[in-house]
């Protein structure tokens, strides 16, 4: 039974294959380093080096063996149809554009960064692709020309990555594509991951610099997993969600977790190890100090039922708790039938 990796390409015979079409040695050799066929990707000038040739030279022969591969790609060079096919049709299938990261990935036995290279020059080589360095807008990748010149595919993604910035927080890739007036969604999220400007998580886009989606440290972290769930946490809560989570670098320790807890302002302590986000109108303070918060707010004397229900809307304490604080401290005052004030 075929599998699917028996229904996916091996690189190396089709490179080998179209070096092969190449007469002269020196520029089966600039080739080979300036693409990183074999190995690393070479500069101009450490292939002039080598060949003792200028800089400039290196440039005009690969520029010049370039084109004729693309003539006889374009008179059908069998050796890369069969790849050129696979590209195609994966474009075609999942957003008509794609990082070279996962197209390899998609058409490749093979998925490493000399996999990438040579699924690169094979498309460097096809009439009906576009292809896009990386920079420090773009990521590498791959595009279906009959969808895109390289200047239209660049305004489209600089377009997505803009609209992201407008709507101001992170979004999903309907409403971008409902901003952007793209309805072909899988086609605006290929687009918007292709941006080095954007990042996803959770299934909401983002700018980079958004923690919410593109966290950095723990503490982001925690931030995010608080944000996404809404609602108080136990610390040991908090790191399982991290571990069980999409993020990079998600193996870290309950105490480094507690640890960033405690330093970020960002968090409030409100029960026995609970934690919530200060934006959710939460503040610092002890027990007493929410009592008092609370009977400052109602100006009045409150029933301790009253300032029990109060309390326990920014503290997850027990009833009990809040009892002996309020006949405990000197701060309160009783003025009637367990009916409580601030003292003067």
């Amino acid at each position: 039974m075929a599998t699917d990796s028996d229904k996916k390409l091996a690189l190396e015979p089709i490179v080998n294959g179209v070096l092969e079409t190449i007469d002269k040695e020196r520029e089966r050799e600039i080739i080979s380093r300036r693409f990183g066929l074999f190995d690393r990707k070479e500069t101009l000038e450490q292939i002039g080096e080598l060949l003792g040739i200028t800089r400039e030279r290196v440039r005009q022969l690969e520029k010049a063996v370039i084109s004729k591969l693309k003539e006889a790609a374009d008179k059908n060079l069998q050796v890369i149809s069969e790849a050129e096919t696979a590209i195609v049709e994966e474009l075609e299938n999942n957003g008509k554009v794609a990082r070279i990261t996962e197209l390899t990935g998609k058409v490749s036995a093979v998925n490493d960064r000399i996999a990438q290279s040579r699924v690169s020059f094979i498309s460097h080589l096809s009439s009906q692709l576009v292809v896009i360095e990386d920079n420090d807008n773009f990521y590498h990748l791959v595009a279906l020309k009959k969808y895109h010149s390289e200047d239209s595919l660049k305004k489209q993604i600089a377009s997505i990555a803009e609209t992201v910035k407008t709507i101001g927080q992170p979004t999903d890739i309907k409403e971008v594509a409902k901003q952007v007036g793209n309805s072909d969604e899988k086609h605006v999220e290929a687009l918007a991951s292709t941006s080095k400007k954007l990042a996803t998580l959770n299934g909401k886009w983002g700018l980079i610099k958004w923690p919410t989606v593109n966290p950095k440290n723990i503490r982001d972290k925690i931030y995010v997993i608080l944000h996404v769930e809404g609602k108080p946490l136990h610390f040991n809560e908090i790191a399982k969600s991290i571990k069980d989570s999409e993020f990079k670098r998600n193996n870290v320790t309950t105490q480094a977790i507690h640890n960033e807890l405690i330093k970020d302002s960002r968090f409030v302590l409100i029960g026995r190890g609970i934690y919530a986000l200060k934006e959710w109108g939460y503040s610092k303070g002890t027990v007493a100090d929410i009592i008092s918060d609370v009977l400052k707010k109602a100006g009045e004397p409150l029933h301790r039922d009253e300032i029990v229900k109060r309390v326990l809307k920014s503290r997850y304490v027990k009833e009990t708790t809040i009892l002996l604080n309020l006949q405990g401290k000197e701060q309160f005052k009783r003025v009637a039938k367990a009916t409580y004030t601030l003292a003067e």
